[in-house]
């Protein structure tokens, strides 16, 4: 009996090791950039660039030289060690630079080669050839995944959802496409610099797409007309640009501004060095700029209409018509997308813009129009906890009533408005209200 309690317990023992020695191998560690890290855009065989491109850190070429570097209207440093331009917050760096550049270059370009096969030679995928080779509107945990084909993702996007130190590795057998307006969505916690998309073929960014991580690219990485970046991009033959925003991923993107203020200070690179920023600097984005700790606007249309949203120290406000409305949310504005973060960290769209949203509360409470002078105010907030938190405009506002039909009083109410569906998610009224009658603005009568 003895015996069989103790190889019971033994046998209970092994398998929890198991288990848990299953756990840790099956866990999934960042690739070690080393050096290429140091740079947002590295190319062997050169960077090209039309329109107002934004970049914010390090570029450099090599082998080649300078001249393949076009369209940034480069400035050379008085050391002659690297070069800059208007179009990039950071650092340009070329093999024909100063005597010490080229050695640098030759480290990072190694480095990066080495990266590219420490991504392609991962072994036991936790999924293969995951959808066919599409993971449109599919979200996806953190692990190893492998396609012997091209990988596809369409306007619908794609959501990586994890937490803060979760690594996500995509080996891809062919070329990468991500289609006009998809967005790259991180979820949970989960972080662009440790995101790493190994590609044997092409990588093309469709225009106003939005993605995030660290592309290890075998030949050229294609950015069409308005698309950002929010990672590294790392070619072993070009990269071409067009009109396009990109980050480090350690960099406070100006991609995703919230509601605090923009602090962009000297940055630093995962392997510790300086991504060479400056104290107080602008980053541009499509044709308007962020300066640090300031005001900044930022124009965004929908279905014809224009939404001007207004980046402050301590809150975004939102405009739309004669409305405007302010929140104390983390915003971030990609093309034509407004997203809030909610304190779970899940982001949600925000659809139903201001007007809307004003119109569909003061039909419900049966009044014309939102005014100082009915002390009416909108507000964008999270309402519920957790998986029921939800982001909706609260419209607050104070209306004249009758109590009994005897005597006037100001009655106090909210009605607040889903911002992704427009449905109307609450109303609030003081406990009387039962004993009111309400005048219908309108209509004119009571």
């Amino acid at each position: 009996m003895r015996n069989n309690k103790f190889n019971l317990l033994t046998f209970s023992l092994l398998f929890v090791v198991i288990i848990l020695s299953f756990g840790l191998v099956s866990a999934v560690s960042a690739v070690n950039l080393g050096t290429a890290g140091d740079f947002v855009v590295l190319s062997k065989s050169g960077i090209s660039t039309t329109g107002t491109t934004s970049i914010v850190g390090d570029l450099g070429v090599s082998p080649i030289d300078s001249t393949a570097i076009t369209g940034f209207g480069l400035i050379m440093d008085i050391s002659n060690q690297w070069s800059t331009s208007s179009l990039v917050t950071g650092k340009i760096y070329a093999s024909d630079y100063f005597v010490t550049t080229p050695a640098t270059l030759t480290t990072a370009v190694s480095d990066m080669e080495i990266a590219y096969t420490d991504a392609a030679g991962r072994t036991n995928p936790t999924a293969t050839e995951l959808g066919a080779g599409d993971i449109s509107g599919m979200t996806i945990t953190p692990g190893l995944y492998k396609w012997g084909t091209g990988l596809r993702v369409d306007s619908s996007g794609v959501t990586l959802s994890g937490e803060a130190n979760d690594v996500w590795i995509f080996q891809i057998g062919e070329d990468l496409t991500i289609s006009n307006g998809a967005i790259i969505t991180l979820s949970g916690g989960a972080q662009a610099k440790n995101i790493f998309w190994q590609v044997i073929g092409q990588t093309t960014l469709g225009t106003t797409s939005n993605f995030k991580g660290n592309i290890l690219c075998a030949t050229a990485i294609v950015f069409n007309t308005g698309a950002t970046l929010n990672g590294r991009a790392l070619s072993q033959t070009a990269v071409t640009l067009d009109a396009n925003t990109i980050v480090s991923p350690e960099t406070n993107s100006p991609l995703i501004v919230t509601s605090t203020s923009i602090s962009l200070t000297s940055t630093t690179s995962e392997n510790g060095n300086s991504a060479g920023t400056s104290n107080s600097m602008n980053l541009g984005i499509g044709s308007e700029n962020v300066t640090s700790n300031a005001k900044t606007n930022k124009t965004v249309m929908r279905n014809s209409e224009t939404i001007r949203i207004t980046f402050m120290n301590d809150k975004v406000k939102l405009s739309s018509g004669e409305i405007k409305v302010e929140t104390e949310l983390p915003i971030e504005v990609e093309g034509n997308n407004i997203r809030a973060t909610q304190s779970n960290g899940v982001q949600s769209e925000i659809k139903i813009m201001p007007d809307a949203a004003s119109e569909i509360a003061l039909n419900r409470l049966r009044l014309r129009v939102c005014s100082e002078e009915n002390n009416c105010t909108i507000e964008l907030k999270e309402v519920g906890k957790k998986e029921q938190a939800q982001i909706v405009y609260e419209l607050k506002i104070q209306k004249e009533s009758k109590i009994l039909g005897l005597f006037k009083k100001q009655m106090k109410v909210s009605v607040q408005v889903n911002a992704k569906t427009g449905e109307i998610v609450g109303t609030e009224k003081p406990w009387w209200a039962f004993l009111a009658s309400e005048k219908d603005e309108r209509e004119g009568r009571n």
